[in-house]
């Protein structure tokens, strides 16, 4: 049962933060007009991760070994794009946050917002949902034929990481715009790192990208016993729900490092070149 609420809990966690981060943009900007299409790619995001599971289970092994690697690597990569898309947007719109908090719902509901935009939140929410349900997936058929699948657990997994999503969605009404688009901005670019440097780990798993160096370094606790591992280790309790998070790896290769690295680097650059533009310019 522990297993299945560990798995649900953590891939829906990310999932429920990333809806979380979007609604409350949306109501602190007054755009709830929005809404619509977040709920709309949680829907088909939940369709097609209920088809793939059952193409999982038809074709069970189509996703094991080398394939498996691949496809949930390009699925990291594709969600890290486009969270990185969303994170831009928040950028430009701290602009409006820092100079006329008062009025930014008028500001950007006619400058701001449009068609294209509806476009990519729909594929932005309908991806990280079927990146974690994919997941899901995977490791439940692994699950499966180890110890079992607890349907319980795998359901009180679920409504324990939605309700913590909703928290973070209610708390964040409290905190000023300026302080809610600098903290999401930062969370959000933390788990696009991370799934940036997954990505490159699966890839390199499946002998697509070399290692160069496999491991930069180790801080892995030691496992006593096979298949127990500690709460810190990256396949323990606490490393595991890290590394579903924010793409954790206890002994990285020196490209996952190097990638983690240069996605933060050209996200920062772009974070303060845009903080340098806003502070040259009068707001109207």
């Amino acid at each position: 049962m522990l297993s299945s609420f560990i798995i649900t809990s953590r891939e829906t966690l990310e999932a429920a933060l990333v809806v979380g981060v979007v609604m409350a943009y949306l109501s602190k900007t007054q755009n709830n007009q929005y809404k619509k299409t977040v709920y709309y790619g949680i829907g088909f995001g939940i369709i097609l991760s209920l088809l793939s599971a059952f193409l999982f289970t038809i074709f069970a092994g189509g996703f094991s070994g080398t394939s498996e690697k691949i496809f949930e690597g390009s699925i990291m990569l594709v969600a890290a794009i486009l969270l990185t898309t969303m994170i831009l947007w928040m950028m430009k719109q701290q602009n409006v946050a820092k100079n006329i908090e008062n009025k930014v719902s008028a500001h950007i509901t006619s400058s701001g917002f449009n068609t294209v935009y509806s476009y990519g939140l729909f594929a932005l929410i309908t991806v990280a949902i079927l990146r974690e349900g994919i997941e899901t997936v995977l490791f439940f058929g692994a699950l499966n034929y180890s110890s079992g699948i607890s349907l319980f657990g795998a359901v009180a997994g679920v409504l324990v990481a939605i309700a913590a999503g909703y928290m973070f969605f209610a708390t964040s009404k409290n905190i000023s715009l300026k302080k809610f688009f600098t903290f999401s901005s930062i969370f959000l670019i933390l788990i696009s790192a991370g799934l940036v440097a997954h990505g490159i780990h699966e890839f390199q798993e499946a002998s697509i990208i070399p290692y160069v160096v496999k491991e930069v370094w180790n801080v892995n606790p030691a496992v006593v016993q096979e298949g127990i591992y500690p709460a810190m280790h990256e396949k323990g309790a606490v490393g595991s729900f890290l590394t579903g998070l924010f793409g954790y790896n206890g002994n990285p290769s020196l490209i996952e490092v190097l990638s983690y690295l240069l996605y933060l680097g050209i996200i920062l650059y772009v974070y303060f070149n845009i903080g340098k533009l806003k502070f040259s310019k009068k707001t109207v």
